[in-house]
């Protein structure tokens, strides 16, 4: 009996994450906003990361740690700030595990078909420029 209920779907390529990369860059460059972009597959392994020359060095982390926690969580991190504040569902998540979560808006997970293959993070900018920096690539991109 064949199992129709799981459909493949292609991982996230190196090119896509170039592209992906490429396109938050120029969305930046836009609004003038100096940044880090990290993608990430969906196993947390870096795809692509670029650091733009006068990007404060700390976006570089930034971008890595949003990507991550958004590939971990299946969920932007921009939808998570609030569930780490004091009396949040996750207020002891980012200190109760040892591993490089940020819950700062600019981490967004990639989907194809419904199905997690990946993460984009920004740094750089102000939180929500970074978010809407991360969704205008992937809009870009991957068209959603």
């Amino acid at each position: 009996m064949t199992d129709t209920t799981s459909t493949p779907v292609l991982p996230l390529t190196t090119d896509e994450a170039e592209a992906l990369m490429a396109a938050a860059r120029r969305a930046a460059d836009e609004q003038g906003v100096r940044i880090a972009v990290t993608v990430l597959d969906a196993g947390g392994h870096l795809l692509a990361f670029r650091r733009d020359d006068r990007a404060v060095l700390i976006a570089g982390e930034t971008s890595t740690r949003k990507a991550f926690t958004a590939v971990q969580l299946d969920a932007p991190t921009a939808d998570l700030v609030e569930a780490v504040q004091p009396g949040g569902l996750f207020h002891t998540l980012p200190t109760a595990l040892d591993r490089p979560l940020l819950f700062i808006a600019g981490g967004v997970p990639l989907h194809r078909a419904g199905r997690l293959i990946g993460a984009i993070g920004v740094g750089g900018g102000a939180p929500d420029q970074d978010h809407g920096i991360a969704t205008a690539a992937i809009a870009t991109v991957l068209g959603g």
